[in-house]
Parts: C-alpha cells; structure tokens; sequence
C-alpha cells in the first residue's frame, strides 16, 4: 500500500522518471543490495535523464527541421567539399551562438547546405537552445499574411525570442520593399542577441545585388555577415548518389 502511495505522490509531482526507476527497483533483486543513497541517486539520475530526453523532444518539435534526423556526428568529409573539421568542431561546442553569432551556408543545389544547417540546430537543441527551421520564400508570404491579420508584431517577437532562426533558401525568390523592410525587422531584432543560420545557393557576395535597394541591403548585410561564420562546400550534388540520407 505504501509503495502504491509513494509511486501515485512521485506522478502527482510529475516526477515521471523518478516513478520508473522506483518502479524498477521494486522488480530488480539486485537493488536489494544497494545503500538507501546508491538507490536514490539512482532515482535522482533518472529523473534528470527523464527531464533532459523531455526537453530535447519538445525542442526538436518545436524546431521543425528540414532533415530531422541530420546530426554532426554523421557529416560527410570527403575532401572535395571543403569542410573545415575544426570549424565545425567549434560550432559544435555551440560558443558561436552563446556569442549571438551567425552561420551562413553557402553551395549550388544538392551539395547538403540544409542537411548541415538542421545538423547544426539538432546540436544546438541537445545543448537546451531554442531552434527554428523555415524557408525564407514561405516566411516572407507568412509575413505578409501577417501584416493582414494584425499578428505580425506577435509573429517578429515569437521569432526575437528564438535562440537559433534558419533561413534557408536564401536568394530563391525576388524580395519586394516590404519583403526586404520585414527582413531587416527580423534580423534587427536579432543582432547582438541571437543567432542565425542562412543557407543560399548565392555566394554571399551577390547578396548585396540581390537585396536590389542599396541602403537597405546595407543594413541587412550588416546585421548578417559581419559576425558570421561562413562555410563554402564545393563538390557535385550528393543527390547523385539517389539517397536522400547522403545529402550531407
């Protein structure tokens, strides 16, 4: 009866993983012959390992990543894509987005520009950082609608408060004024505070061309590139190979 009380109080508390682990013990003879601390540090662990694998899904649904599945462990290094190993060992670490720092991305179609972007936010959700994916041709139609329906404001706040955005598709579509007035808004509220990964199959240096107005062109680079890492891979699309698993 008290051990039933016990398991009901642990739930009540939302103490999931705590409740498990008990549960197990009360099953495992081997845990006969633990120490009352050894078991409970067993408990405690597990509620921790519990609380972590919560947090690390409600992050990863939350971020919606392109290719859900793509993670730094598995990139491919073939010298033909120029791929700084040390580059990426420090993104992985995550400092560049404790220091509000940017990644930009940049290869023709194929070569696994987006593969590398969501591997970069799947590291960033294991560490505890809020990711999230889109498209910056659906985005900028998003905005729009946006400034329709009267959420906009709420929509620049909701992306402000993100600790990583990416953009990919960067340069796939024309940018009328209002486009480009909301996309300065986006990274203006980001500069210096969050971070940001861009994919493009532009080098950056037609980005000003493709911003087509000077001054703001100006603005928005400058709150994109000057502390950005920059990352240029090289090589024949990885879609060759007919596996989508290989674009990366």
């Amino acid at each position: 009866m008290m051990t039933h009380h016990s398991l009901t109080q642990l739930r009540a508390l939302k103490l999931d993983g705590m409740a498990r682990a008990f549960e197990e013990q009360l099953t495992l003879t081997s845990s006969d012959s633990l120490s009352f601390e050894e078991r409970f540090g067993l408990l405690v662990d597990r509620e921790i390992t519990w609380r972590d694998s919560k947090r690390l899904a409600r992050l990863l649904k939350a971020a919606r990543l392109k290719s859900v599945s793509a993670c730094l462990e598995d990139i491919d290094y073939r010298a033909s894509r120029s791929l700084d190993r040390r580059l990426i060992a420090s993104l992985a670490s995550g400092d560049w987005i404790r220091a509000a720092q940017n990644v930009l991305l940049t290869a023709k179609t194929g070569c696994g520009k987006t593969w590398l972007a969501c591997a970069l936010g799947n590291q960033a959700c294991r560490q505890g950082f809020s990711v999230q994916y889109v498209r910056l041709p659906r985005l900028i139609e998003e905005l729009r609608v946006a400034h329709g329906d009267g959420s906009f404001s709420r929509r620049l706040a909701q992306l402000a408060r993100t600790d990583i955005v990416i953009l990919d598709d960067w340069g796939l579509t024309a940018l009328d004024q209002t486009a480009r007035s909301d996309l300065l808004e986006l990274l203006d509220d980001r500069v210096g505070t969050r971070s940001t990964i861009v994919t493009s199959q532009l080098p950056v240096k037609h980005w000003h061309d493709y911003l087509a107005d000077p001054t703001l062109a100006d603005a928005i680079l400058d709150r994109l590139v000057h502390q950005a890492h920059k990352l240029e891979l090289k090589g024949e699309s990885l879609r060759k190979n007919d596996n989508a698993d290989a674009v990366r």
